[in-house]
This record gives C-alpha cells, structure tokens and sequence, in this order.
C-alpha cells in the first residue's frame, strides 16, 4: 500500500516538475531524432578529396577519374603543388589528398612502379577509414586494368586470360550482419542505449533531490523509507521501459533495420537495464549527498559509457582500468544482448550470463537503501536532540 500510493504521488510530481517531465517525455525523443537525423544517410559518400597532378599525362588524367567514379570519394579540387593541397586539408575543404608523381605515365610504361601518395586527416577515425579503403579499391582495380593491357600488348589476345594474368587471385570480402556497412545500424543502434542509461541515472538523481528540495529528504523518509524509495523508482520504471521499447520499435519496425532474434528477450533485458540503472543512480545519490556532487558524479560514470561499449572499439584489446569501468556499466552488458539478438538470433542460454550480471546490479539498490538509513538515523537522532535541546530551554 505504501508503495502504491508512492508511486501515484511522484506520478503528479512528475507532472508538477518540469525539469523530471522534460527528462522522462520530451527529452529522450529529441535526442534519438537528432542521433537518427545526423546518421539518416547512413552511408558516407562523395568525400571531397584533392589530386595534386604533376605529371598532367592521359593515364594521370585517367586515374584521377577512376578515384572520382568511387562511390565514397569526389575530386573536388585540383593543385598544381602540395602545399596549396595541404593547406586546403588543414582547412578541412578536402579531407584528402592524392599526388600523382612526375614522369608517372612514362615510369609505367618502361615497366617501373610509380609511387601514388595519398595523405589524410588521421584524427577522423571513420572518414580515414573510408579514404583508405577506397583508395585500395582504385588502386587496385586501375593497376588491374594497367596490368591486362600490358599482357593483351605482349600476347595475351583474349581480355579474361590477360586479366587473369594480371590479377591471379581474387578475394570476395562478404560483412555480416551489416552487409551494406549502415552507418546508422552501427552507430546510433549504440549511442542510443548510452543516452538513455544517461537519462536514467540522471533522473533517478533529480527525482530523490526533489523530495530534499521540497518537504526534506529525513521527513520524507521518516516513516517506510525503503518503501517510499521503492515506489518512487518503481514510478519511473514503466516511463523508463517504454522509452526503449519506441526505441526498439523505430529502429527494428518503422526502419526495417534487421532483428533475428527474440523480442521478449530483449525487453527483458531492458527491464534488467532499467532496474539497474536506476540502483546505480540511487547509490550515486545517497553517498554524494549533494546535487551538484552527485550530478558530477553521474556525468563521470556514465559519459564514457560509449567508449567502453566495444562498439567501436574491441573490449578485448582495452586496458585493465577501461575493462573495469565497463564492467561497472549495465549499457556494456545490455549492448552484448541486444547485438546478440539482432545480428546473431541467439538465445536465452547465450544471453544467460549478460542477464545474471544486469540482474546483479540490484545490489547496488540494497546498498543504497543501507547507506540511506544511516544517514537517516543520524539525522533524526540530531533531530531529536535539537528538539530536546529546545525543551529544556523552555
């Protein structure tokens, strides 16, 4: 009973309070539209990029159409030198550029190997990425082409025997699970589980510094504290799990981005996520003891959490300390179920050990509510003594 009717008061605060109605309606909405908004392409394309061309030849000429026909780069810009080229990347109007050495046409010719450089802006990881590949694929198919028509010259009369000759071995390199590399399947399927542990942590915070701000923490808590806490967390639960099942919904059905695996599962793991979240938040609170402490508190605990995910980088190849941190964060252990249920199709014996570890955190809810009532006894039993104080006075 007291727990019910906990929960049917903090619904009204919510409601009265802009700030835990802004975190719990609104809020969560616009920044999954703006994450889904900047990764909508999905696909990175038409990369501006320079060619620096000092050998001004037909087949100088033709390589820098051949990078211009790849899909993720465009010659935007040509350069006598490379300084003007390298000046212009510092700028950020290229994020590459390719130099194509003198005498180019005429080394290939003789039978010699020209040297073509490209240089990029190594600070972005994604965009480097995609330059470098792309410029592997050009190269490649440009050499292949050079190759098989040096062989139809020297004897070779059919093209797929000269071809053969020039490129013996062909790989076929296949992605799983992404198999047309969608940015936004990638990135914002895991920013948004960071954001929204963010969230959490944040307004379970606000939402027990509310009663300090109001009637006072120790008079709210006089009688049942654990069960007045248990209500209020439990008011935000519902909010917390409906959030990511939209979440799911939009990005699994209104997009159609793939799901192999089983809807209930996953849910299931966002209640373990939801309850954990909101244990750590509570712990964070009630040994801060303060708001402004604890809200710095929760920006340290939760900001990197995308980081330390394994989504872009591997957990295995993280240093103790990072490996730690992302073991103390439900997200890590909530991205490894919903990875296993997207891409992979796996079951509850696979996803056993992520869900025994999630449902570990509650813990963290045990303590909070000892070290709660310590700090609870010691301020009625100070209570208690003023007033005594004052009555003796009187």
């Amino acid at each position: 009973m007291v727990v019910y009717s906990a929960i049917k008061t903090e619904w009204r605060t919510i409601w009265q309070d802009k700030w835990l109605r802004a975190l719990v309606v609104w809020l969560p909405a616009i920044l999954f539209l703006t994450m889904w908004a900047i990764f909508a392409t999905g696909i990175a394309r038409n990369l501006p990029v320079g060619v620096v061309d000092l050998d001004h030849s037909q087949m100088s000429r033709q390589l820098t159409r051949y990078i211009d026909a790849s899909p993720s780069m465009a010659v935007t810009r040509q350069f006598t030198d490379d300084h003007t080229a390298s000046a212009a990347m510092r700028a950020n109007d290229i994020y590459a550029m390719v130099v194509i050495p003198d005498n180019y046409e005429k080394d290939v010719k003789l039978g010699e190997t020209p040297q073509i450089t490209t240089f990029y802006n190594g600070q972005f990881i994604l965009i480097g990425k995609l330059i470098n590949a792309a410029m592997l694929q050009v190269e490649g198919t440009y050499n292949a082409g050079v190759e098989a028509m040096r062989n139809m010259s020297s004897g070779s009369p059919v093209p797929l025997q000269a071809l053969g000759q020039a490129v013996p071995i062909q790989a076929q390199i296949t992605p799983l699970f992404n198999s047309n590399s969608h940015y936004g399947q990638f990135l914002v399927s895991a920013i948004i589980p960071s954001i929204w542990q963010i969230l959490i942590v944040a307004t379970t915070v606000l939402a027990i510094a509310h009663e300090a701000r109001g009637q006072g923490l120790w008079r709210w808590l006089a009688q049942t504290p654990c069960q007045k806490l248990l209500g209020k967390l439990l008011a935000y639960s519902g909010v917390f799990l409906i959030q990511g099942i939209l979440f799911l919904w939009w990005m699994y059905v209104v997009l159609d981005w793939p799901m192999h695996g089983h809807w209930g599962l996953l849910i299931f793991a966002q209640v373990l996520m939801v309850f954990a979240c909101q244990s750590m938040g509570s712990l964070i609170y009630f040994v801060a003891m303060e708001i402004p402490r604890a809200m710095s508190f929760v920006a340290a605990y939760t900001a990197p959490a995308f980081a330390f995910m394994g989504i872009t980088f591997p957990a295995a190849d993280m240093p103790i300390i990072a490996k730690v941190w992302r073991g103390l964060l439900p997200v890590s252990h909530y991205i490894d179920v919903q990875l296993q249920q997207v891409d992979y199709g796996t079951g509850w014996y696979q996803a056993s050990h992520q869900l025994l570890v999630l449902s570990s955190f509650m813990c963290a809810l045990l303590l909070a509510m000892g070290v709660m009532l310590v700090h609870r006894n010691k301020a009625l039993a100070k209570i208690s003594t003023q007033q005594g104080d004052r009555h003796e006075l009187g």
